[in-house]
């Protein structure tokens, strides 16, 4: 049965606790499952891939074994957060298996940074449909569990609703798929106000490197300039042991999040800080 219980501050701790995350088979996601599975948490992977990938590491499967490693209690599950049936599938899984949901992360994101004129509609409609609708559809399908939890958050990485018409500019597509994910925060943020659970967006101050910093926005080079994924594991962690009463509605930054827990030095997760990138959608 998870644990449905919020924990004095001195006993901060997602032990018990269930996530529901999407993606999760490798970066950011699964960083963020094994900081969780170190406290003892029971973390279930919505995710699609099933088999190796040529050009990306890790498996739902290995992802799950690396998160029992750790000292979690692990569920791969294989879908896609595109589908309804999938999702709901998962949902039934993860409440069955642990005994409700704790957490939902909304992981899982499509990146396509062409310009207007060159971007597919295929690939636009992927953006739309595995960022934007997936991640609300995954909230809205575990909010009957959600509600029974006295710990209940949901966290979406996506960035602050910056208007600066740079960015929509340089990428309108993705733009509109990655604010559409940081619109399901503010707007559930407001809706369940009330509610006891938590609706926030978290977003890395630099690029991180992940394989679609490798892969897709500079190789290796890039990847250097990066940061690695545990700096958003451990501001996830930050934010998903405060008191979902008190902690909804935030646009959190990765090194703020962590600057409010004392933590300055950031050199164990990449640096020096003036030879990295700075991530989309911040200014100056």
């Amino acid at each position: 049965m998870t644990e449905n219980t919020a924990r004095p501050d001195s006993e901060r701790s997602l032990a018990g606790r269930t996530l529901l995350i999407s993606g999760g088979s490798r970066g950011i996601g699964l960083a963020i499952a094994l900081r969780a599975a170190r406290d003892g948490a029971n973390v279930a992977l919505l995710a699609k891939t099933a088999e190796p990938h040529p050009k990306l590491e890790g498996t739902v499967h290995t992802a799950a074994a690396a998160i029992e490693e750790a000292g979690g209690r692990a569920l791969a599950i294989v879908g896609d957060v595109r589908d309804d049936g999938s999702v709901a599938d998962a949902v039934a899984q993860t409440a069955e298996r642990f005994g409700g949901i704790d957490v939902v992360v909304n992981n899982a994101s499509a990146i396509d940074l062409s310009g207007t004129a060159e971007l597919p509609m295929k690939k636009y409609d992927l953006m739309q449909d595995i960022n934007t609708r997936g991640s609300f559809l995954l909230a809205k399908t575990a909010l009957p569990w959600l509600t029974k939890s006295r710990a209940a958050h949901i966290l979406t990485l996506s960035p602050p609703l910056n208007l600066n018409p740079q960015w929509a500019g340089r990428h309108l597509g993705y733009t509109i798929a990655k604010y559409g994910m940081s619109l399901v925060t503010l707007g559930l943020a407001e809706e369940l106000r009330g509610q006891a659970i938590a609706a926030n967006s978290l977003w890395p101050r630099t690029t991180i490197a992940t394989a679609a910093v490798r892969n897709l926005l500079g190789g290796e080079e890039m990847a250097a300039r990066s940061r690695t994924p545990e700096i958003m594991a451990d501001a996830a962690w930050e934010i998903l042991t405060r008191d979902p009463v008190e902690c909804s509605g935030n646009f959190f930054l990765d090194d703020e999040v962590l600057a409010e827990a004392g933590i300055i030095d950031l050199s164990v997760y990449g640096g020096p800080a003036e030879t990295l990138e700075r991530d989309l959608f911040l200014d100056g």
